[in-house]
């Protein structure tokens, strides 16, 4: 792949290097490979430095499978003593396991969840500036230590945030979830006005903040098949959707719709848009992944820290075969490189 960035604005003077920490995700899965790829290329390190959370055993493994002879890391034992010129990697297990590529175990998922309590834990502590997840498997990591749907729920209560906005970010197209990881048919009970208002208010916030957006344009799409048809199909935009843009753009906001998802895409208004509100996990993910797959990222806005995730999953048909695609995770470590240099430059000015 090209080495290219799209989120970078502005290089970072070399003293200002934020440290990105990375999780492995599922050692069975990609993430070890694709944190492997797009750490080879030894730019990066003029721009952040890489502090992996995982295994030098995991590392070892896939860089003998992949070829990946360029690859190069040290361990470090010291959670405030990094090497700016390399991958810093930090053991969160001793003991060996069995890695088997492609193949999902439960430990597969006790290991990836090690890897995210010590990164959450130098998050906390401000070890490191920002965090980049490797994709998890929500099955094998789920459990007693683990009740969460996945990252984003997780690192909500981890630093009380109460809520926060599931933002899908790209090149051209930032999309927000009102509701995200949970069943077709609980969604409508969950859409009610104060849940869509905290939603459009957090990506509103983070379009200002972490992307410096002055005045962002925010669409919100229906949750009904023709955003309801003034009422014929549904009652959740007449009720709650349509009041709460009303209320907002009655402030001055500018807040649009709500539109009917199909056409809003198919006819290209997406692109007007600073920021799109999408009602449920598919409506927004499926055009998201449709327009911007490979180098889309799932961005944790309205936490106080800097959260960043490739857009995909733990792709275990690809694990071990040298086919994955690095540029999702890359774009990842860029974005948060990005928002944690426009928070510094945010209070600077305050």
């Amino acid at each position: 792949m090209p080495f290219k960035f799209f989120y970078i604005l502005n290089f970072l003077p070399v003293t200002d290097k934020p440290k990105i920490g990375i999780t492995l995700g599922d050692p069975n899965g990609i993430g070890p490979e694709v944190v492997i790829k797009a750490l080879t290329d030894n730019r990066v390190f003029n721009l952040f430095t890489p502090v992996v959370y995982g295994s030098t055993r995991v590392l070892s493994f896939y860089k003998k499978q992949l070829n990946q002879e360029e690859f190069n890391y040290s361990q470090t034992k010291n959670d405030s003593l990094f090497f700016p010129k390399t991958v810093n990697v930090i053991n969160c297990w001793e003991e060996a396991m069995e890695i088997t590529p492609g193949v999902a175990s439960k430990a597969g998922g006790k290991y990836a969840l090690l890897s995210l309590k010590k990164s959450v834990e130098d998050l906390k502590a401000g070890v490191i500036d920002g965090l980049v997840t490797a994709p998890i498997d929500k099955n094998t990591i789920h459990g007693d230590e683990f009740p969460f749907h996945g990252h984003t729920e997780y690192l909500t209560k981890e630093f009380n945030a109460g809520e926060s906005l599931m933002l899908l970010v790209g090149q051209k197209l930032k999309i927000g979830l009102v509701t995200e990881h949970i069943p077709i048919k609980e969604i409508a009970k969950h859409i009610t006005r104060d849940r869509v208002e905290l939603k459009i208010r957090l990506m509103e916030m983070s379009l200002k903040k972490d992307f410096v957006i002055q005045k962002p344009k925010i669409a919100v799409l229906g949750l009904n098949p023709h955003a309801s048809d003034e009422g014929l199909l549904g009652t959740e935009e007449n009720e709650f959707i349509k009041p709460v843009i009303a209320d907002l753009k009655s402030k001055g906001k500018l807040i649009m719709g709500p539109f009917p998802a199909d056409g809003f895409f198919g006819s290209g208004q997406h692109t007007k848009y600073d920021g799109i509100i999408a009602m449920y996990h598919d409506q927004g993910l499926v055009a998201f992944k449709a327009l911007e797959f490979s180098n889309g990222v799932n961005y944790t806005a309205g936490l106080p820290i800097v959260r960043t995730s490739p857009d995909h999953g733990t792709a275990y048909t690809l694990a071990g075969k040298n086919l994955s695609d690095e540029s999702s995770i890359r774009q990842a470590i860029y974005l948060a490189c990005d928002i944690i240099k426009n928070r510094q430059a945010s209070q600077q000015a305050t």
